[in-house]
């Protein structure tokens, strides 16, 4: 048994405790000093936290396991300008042998003075070696004439359904893939990772999540994400709470296998089927209901509102629930319209109230805000976006900029609100989110003390019960998951500074000093004295 005493806990529910009791992985009492202390005299280890504050594990309910590790490995494009991009690239193609791939994510043409980059540009960098780059949105793909050569990309080339090859003025390539269909025409032809190599990318992001305060994520990437997971699960090498989302192309997979929503246990159990109505915001590809500024561009509906009813019919008969990726405010329309249809469809053939959820919600037309609450659909969304996207929202949409990101208008029509971080396209850091969501600044301060459309700010409790509390409830784990109470499951964090005190300026700066997962302690800083706590030995 574990006491920890002399603390600032964050449990809305008992304001005034100071010191929590542990046993057998159950937070099993929380008050004050003295109660506590006198009651489990007999505990193994008493730790005077010396007014540190202990805050629930956190939850990243949107983030992309296999991408966010292989990003751990890959050429970071994440630059001011293209040139800095291509420069990185060729120093990592004087590192890679011939005939071996360059990786590398994050370039962002909207942060490009010159915009763009082509495979003539590629193939000064890399000497021959075919090179694959993701934008910062994972919805394009910069890629160099190796590697349209070797997927067979050509001028003849037809874009794939729900994918655009970019072409140039004589209809070439310019290797530039929008979407996952054209992207996969280069994708799919890259040699996988070794079995040996997903395990090890893996474990050291359990690694790097620990240190950042997660604990649980809901995870988007594929069908090889969901075997490195069961592998480390049967291993007994999880040591992370993961709700697996499955990729569209392998429902029946999921199906046949017997395996519903909510499948598993507390440490891996099955999410949704994940959607996709259309692209991103960067790209443009984006579905809005008007054109983006000064353009004739509406952007891309890759699903229609009947496929979208069609597949949830079918899902939801064999107990799945849907998680639609809609970004623009047509598509947002399209999926509540097929949503509507579908809770008729679970009703009048007695279905379970199923929690359907909707993944980014970034640009919504008020008038379709109140069917998320009348409809009962979760809003995943991710408050770092916000500010990271300011600028380019604003250029691509002028004043319909004020319906992108409304956190705080979702909260206010009770629509049921989720948070993460859609990792690597930004950063996992759920501080930085957090930050995001209270502030609506940037880390540098822009843009401004008041920030980005204030009106939208939430508080800080607002914020933290979309890491913790919300996405437990959503996955019917709400009573005994992200939350600092009796009978809860001891998940949580100790941090040297207290988030309700701190200027929220400094949110982001916030690092956990120690992370405990059932109890268990799985990461500790330097900054915490090694003889603080018993270290499990993970």
């Amino acid at each position: 048994m574990l006491v920890l005493y002399n603390a600032s806990i964050y449990a809305p529910k008992q304001p005034k405790a100071t010191a929590i009791a542990i046993d057998h992985g159950r937070f099993v009492a929380l008050g004050s000093d003295a109660d506590i202390l006198s009651g489990f005299s007999h505990a193994t280890f008493k730790v005077d936290l010396q007014g540190r504050t202990i805050l629930p594990g956190l939850t990243d309910s949107h983030v992309h396991l296999h991408h966010l590790a292989d990003s751990m490995t890959n050429v970071d494009c994440e630059t001011e300008t293209r040139e800095e991009c291509l420069e990185r690239v060729q120093q990592a193609a004087d590192q890679t042998p011939i005939g071996s791939w360059i990786r590398g994510h994050g370039w962002n043409q909207n942060r490009w003075v010159s915009g763009y980059g082509n495979t003539l540009m590629l193939d000064d960098v890399c000497n021959g070696r075919p090179a694959f780059l993701t934008a910062k949105s994972l919805h394009a793909a910069w890629v160099n004439s190796q590697a349209l050569k070797l997927a067979d990309i050509h001028l003849k080339t037809p874009d794939p359904p729900g994918g655009i090859i970019q072409r140039d003025d004589n209809d070439q390539p310019t290797g530039i893939l929008f979407e996952n269909n054209a992207m996969d025409l280069v994708k799919s032809i890259i040699p996988k990772p070794t079995r040996s190599e997903v395990k090890s990318r893996f474990q050291s992001l359990f690694s790097k999540l620990w240190e950042l305060g997660i604990v649980s994520v809901h995870d988007f990437d594929g069908l090889s994400c969901w075997d490195a997971l069961q592998e480390s699960y049967q291993n007994n090498r999880m040591h992370l709470r993961v709700r697996k989302s499955i990729p569209f192309k392998h429902l029946e997979t999921f199906i046949q296998a017997g395996l519903r929503t909510d499948s598993g246990d507390d440490m891996l159990n099955v999410g949704c089927v994940k959607l996709f109505a259309d692209g991103a915001l960067g790209p443009q590809t984006a579905a809005l209901k008007n054109p983006y500024e000064g353009t004739d561009n509406y952007g891309t509906l890759l699903l229609t509102e009947k496929e979208i009813v069609e597949v949830g019919e079918y899902a939801t008969r064999n107990g799945i629930a849907l998680a639609v990726h809609a970004i623009g405010d047509h598509a947002n329309h399209i999926v509540l319209n097929a949503f509507e249809k579908l809770r008729i469809f679970e009703h009048a053939h007695h279905l379970p109230h199923f929690h359907h959820r909707i993944e980014h919600v970034q640009i919504i037309d008020p008038r379709d805000l109140p069917r998320l609450s009348k409809l009962d659909i979760t809003a995943s969304v991710q408050p770092i976006h916000a500010p990271s996207d300011m600028k380019v929202t604003e250029r691509y949409l002028g004043n319909r900029a004020r319906n992108v990101y409304t956190f705080k208008t979702l909260l206010e029509n009770n629509i049921c609100c989720i948070f993460g971080s859609d990792a690597p396209v930004e950063s996992v850091n759920p501080f930085h989110g957090i930050h995001a969501a209270v502030t609506r600044r940037r880390m540098d301060g822009s843009p401004g003390i008041n920030g980005w459309h204030p009106e939208q700010r939430l508080s800080l409790c607002e914020a933290i019960e979309g890491f913790t509390s919300e996405p437990a409830k959503l996955i019917n784990r709400g009573g005994h998951l992200g939350r600092i109470a009796e009978g809860y499951q001891a998940d949580f964090l100790i941090l040297e500074e207290n988030p309700l005190t701190c200027d929220p300026q400094q949110l982001f700066e916030i690092r956990p000093a120690a992370t405990f997962l059932d109890g268990e302690c799985v990461f500790q800083s330097s900054s915490l004295p090694m003889n603080l706590m018993p270290l499990s030995g993970f």
